[in-house]
């Protein structure tokens, strides 16, 4: 089963979808558009003033004193609207990031479990994490600029052809310049921010797998080889960011030579249109410090394609992750009564051998059937379409000879992989019921012997920041939350896996007092568990090749024989 990496968006569709998003908020967009064009058209006005103190000098006219007061007057107006343009355009943005960034994680709670599989989890930790901080990052910084940049480009042009057209034009000299450096510039830096984005997933998944299994590192003394591997990806990720720095930097010389050459124009066009009368001083003054005014807006502009580049290509990878088909849309109706539960035909691979085999099972309502069988033979894939969380290459599941919409609706899985949220002990069970009262969660705590949970006090924050839990103890919350869902199918997936030899026992008795007057597919770990049900079920190589009871299949000697006098053997 080979690691894959989630969809990654269009340019094209992560504009729509903020452009949707902007859309939903007229008010907010309008005003946010209205004062960032005020906030540019308010730094036309200092250049003007200037220009006209020049005239007023040549001329011999009157007191520079109006002149002062106009450039500290528009100095501070220019001030207060563009610190309130940031405000607005980084409060509407962080509001629509806030949005995606929802449907994100959304969506990714919503993956399915084979999904979850095949995909690399440094790619999606990396979306959910480096992309929406890349973003968010862009959104605050380089969009308020970049928007009061673009806008302050326009109407500086606007203003150099009120002025005089001829000095416009000048100016304009300087616009071929800086397409041919963007030219250059972009189709060169574009693939390499994306390949940056990978890198950086590729790095995650390395650390991440390094410290999910750094028991299992330690034990065999493999740090260094996990080291290197994170060594390797770590350097891949820095040799194509200082690629990417080395470009740009080749990019700045080619914007300083356009913005020379412009200045350059409009003072010599404006010699000329001077000499013959055509303008005056201060109009030319004007011109030049319009033209002078926008190295910094289009010096901004361009060189933030280095951020607005890499929040683009981070942008894309979160609007493919919320553009995943929506798998929580089917409506989830439970049914009251404990139903029979078939699994009709069932077949299934990881795109190479088959995993599951044409496997039928029936379980009856209400029975607990345990599903053994060596590792690899397809228990944990058959479990997982039972659940819901997989859905089958062939084959149906059927509850009461009826197909489900969703079946998670009513089935209540228990993995041997569970996580304790942070949060009251009492909010972490709820999650089942978020309504239920504290009596109920009590009652459920009870029910699966977590004696030590009401002990400890429903209030005891758990989880990250909070009170570290026991392997056991993290199962029965799991257990509590079975029982509070009270779903009519249940599903143990090695739910008691993670106790000790001391403690087995008890997490056994729990799971069966969880499970109690269910219909119930067990995935056996302990053999035990297996004694304890009404039926046991032997898989091989994806089929079944005994049922019977516990009782039936020790005395017919076959495999779950010489599997049950393996386990005893071991005391």
């Amino acid at each position: 089963m080979t690691d894959q990496l989630l969809p990654v968006a269009t340019g094209r569709r992560a504009g729509r979808v903020v452009a949707d998003e902007l859309r939903a908020r007229p008010l907010a967009a309008s005003l946010t558009a209205l004062t960032a064009v005020c906030a540019a058209a308010a730094g036309l006005i200092a250049p003007t003033v200037l220009g006209r103190l020049v005239d007023a000098v040549d001329r011999g006219e009157g007191t520079i004193w109006p002149f002062v007061w106009a450039l500290l007057g528009a100095a501070l107006l220019s001030a207060v609207l563009t610190g309130l343009s940031a405000v607005l355009i980084a409060r509407l943005g962080e509001t629509v990031l806030a949005r995606l960034r929802e449907k994100v994680v959304d969506r990714a709670l919503h993956l399915p479990s084979a999904t979850l599989d095949r995909v690399r989890g440094g790619d999606l930790l990396s979306r959910v994490g480096d992309d929406v901080a890349k973003v968010a990052d862009a959104v605050t910084s380089a969009l308020p600029q970049v928007a009061g940049a673009g806008l302050t480009v326009l109407l500086t042009l606007v203003g150099l052809g009120a002025l005089d057209w001829r000095l416009a034009l000048a100016g304009m000299v300087a616009l071929p310049l800086y397409v041919t450096a963007l030219r250059w510039y972009l189709p060169r830096s574009a693939p390499r921010y994306a390949a940056e984005r990978v890198a950086m997933g590729e790095r995650s998944q390395a650390l991440v797998s390094s410290v999910q299994g750094a028991d299992t590192v330690h034990a065999y003394a493999d740090e260094a080889r996990h080291r290197a591997v994170v060594d390797d990806r770590s350097a891949s990720a820095l040799g194509i960011t200082l690629g990417v720095f080395r470009l740009f930097t080749d990019f700045g010389w080619r914007m300083n030579r356009a913005e020379y050459l412009g200045l350059a124009a409009v003072l010599g066009v404006g010699f000329f249109l001077v000499r013959s009368g055509d303008v005056t001083v201060g109009a030319v003054t004007t011109a030049a410090l319009l033209f002078h005014r926008l190295f910094g807006p289009l010096g901004l502009l361009l060189f933030t394609f280095d951020d607005v580049q890499s929040a683009g290509a981070s942008l894309v990878r979160m609007v493919g992750v919320a553009d995943l088909p929506d798998a929580a849309a089917a409506p989830r109706v439970r049914t009251a009564a404990r139903p029979a539960v078939e699994l009709r035909g069932i077949g299934h691979s990881y795109g190479g051998p088959p995993v599951l085999v044409d496997v039928d099972l029936a379980l009856a309502p209400g029975e607990r059937v345990a599903l053994v069988g060596a590792s690899g033979a397809g228990k944990t894939t058959l479990a997982s379409v039972l659940a819901g969380g997989l859905d089958p290459a062939a084959g149906q599941v059927l509850l009461d000879g009826e197909p489900v919409a969703d079946l998670r609706a009513q089935v209540g899985l228990v993995s041997q992989e569970v996580h304790v949220f942070a949060g009251s002990l009492a909010d972490d069970v709820r999650l089942a019921r978020p309504d239920a009262t504290d009596a109920e969660v009590v009652a459920a705590l009870e029910t699966v012997g977590a004696g030590w949970a009401t002990a400890m006090g429903l209030d005891t924050v758990v989880g990250d920041g909070g009170r570290e839990l026991t392997a056991p103890q993290a199962q029965q919350l799991a257990l509590a939350r079975l029982v509070l869902a009270d779903p009519p199918v249940a599903v143990l997936d090695e739910a008691t896996a993670e106790a000790g030899s001391a403690g087995a026992r008890d997490l056994e008795d729990a799971a069966l007092a969880a499970t109690a007057g269910r219909t119930t597919l067990v995935v056996a770990h302990r053999l035990t568990q297996a004694a304890r049900a009404d039926r046991v079920v032997v898989l091989a190589a994806g089929r079944v090749v005994e049922e019977g009871t516990h009782a039936e299949l020790v005395e017919a000697g076959g495999r779950y024989a010489r599997l049950w006098t393996a386990w005893s053997a071991r005391g």
